[in-house]
């Protein structure tokens, strides 16, 4: 009899332990990248490990495209959400309504706040986007509030600081029915070299002192 029990009780925790490990009616399932899997349900999406246990829940902040674009550099070019240096890309729309760009880490944690126009994937534990700053001024003669924005392409590493300064970015609107996504103007060759995209509509190679 004690052995019939015990057989019985393996039995229902076995099937509890498999049971929580399948992730059911899934739309979509993308290669592993550092040892997560991005599975998409409808428009949100969430990961598994190499055990197939969701250990990211779904959300709908990750970012991808299903109209991959690989001319852009950017967000632009990635047809599922992955972790590269183990940060993954997350967008969040603001009071204007624009998309800002940031990261989590491989917790489910914002490691970079969302506060990039524009801005690569982790290579070799840096990134290159586009940062926006926001300055509140104060308000109008109708009570409106009034901000103040300034743009800059910078070189980041993993943690949010900046490497490098690649310069100010201008003429850009933020008013959601002006607005259009600002094109990165740098891209990384190598670990210590940069290429940027000039006023005179020519590339220059930078070398980092990093």
């Amino acid at each position: 009899m004690k052995l019939k029990l015990t057989i019985t009780l393996f039995f229902i925790a076995f099937s509890l332990v498999t049971h929580s490990q399948t992730v059911k009616n899934i739309d979509q399932v993308a290669p592993f990248s550092e040892d997560l899997a991005a599975i998409r349900k409808g428009d949100q999406w969430g990961f598994i490990n190499k055990e197939g246990t969701l250990v990211i829940d779904f959300r709908d902040d990750l970012v991808w495209d299903k109209n991959v674009d690989d001319s852009k550099f950017g967000q632009l070019s990635r047809p599922h959400p992955l972790f590269e240096n183990g940060m993954c890309l997350i967008y969040s729309t603001g009071e204007e309504g624009i998309p800002m760009y940031g990261f989590i880490d491989t917790t489910g944690k914002i490691a970079i706040e969302p506060e990039y126009l524009n801005i690569t994937s982790f290579d070799n534990g840096l990134a290159l986007g586009i940062l926006c700053t926001k300055t509140f001024k104060g308000q109008n003669e109708f009570k409106l509030n009034i901000f103040e924005y300034k743009f800059s392409e910078v070189l980041i590493d993993t943690k949010g600081e900046i490497m490098e300064f690649i310069g100010r970015r201008d003429n850009i609107l933020m008013t959601p029915r002006r607005y259009e996504q600002p094109n990165l103007r740098s891209k990384m060759l190598s670990g210590d070299l940069l290429a940027v995209w000039s006023k005179e509509k020519k590339w220059e190679v930078r070398k980092l002192e990093l």
